[in-house]
């Protein structure tokens, strides 16, 4: 009898600010996304890290705060999310996502405002109308 035992993607990103442009991130950011294929709608990033959502899927990178050089990459193809949920609170969004792998994902973004929360809003739609 054999047991796999899997770790959790990570235990949560925590995002606060909107790139609204895909010129407005780094390089190796937009070396990831395929400008032929599909569209860039919005990213978010905090002091380290970044996270891309395209009208197909999303590409988070995870910078090591310590080992500058050290970067991971995850990137999601929304048909790969098996459930989701959207919470909303005063001031800050959650995105609670249960991957095919069984990986759980916890996005979370700080310092959200009612404009902020509708972009968001927009872009969970976009997702959930991929799975369908």
């Amino acid at each position: 009898m054999a047991y796999m035992k899997f770790k959790e993607l990570t235990k949560y990103f925590d995002f606060k600010t909107e790139v609204l442009d895909v010129d407005a991130l780094p390089d190796y950011a937009q070396e990831y996304i395929n400008i032929d294929s599909e569209n860039f709608l919005l990213a978010y990033k905090n002091s380290k890290d970044y996270l891309v959502f395209t009208n197909k899927r999303m590409i988070m990178f995870d910078r090591d705060a310590i080992a500058i050089y050290y970067k991971k990459i995850h990137i999601v193809p929304y048909k790969s999310i098996s459930t989701s949920a959207i919470n909303y609170m005063p001031g800050k969004v959650e995105l609670l996502f249960s991957l095919d792998s069984g990986y759980q994902l916890h996005i979370n973004f700080v310092n959200m405002n009612h404009d902020k929360k509708e972009n968001l809003k927009r872009i969970y739609k976009v997702m959930m109308n991929t799975l369908m």
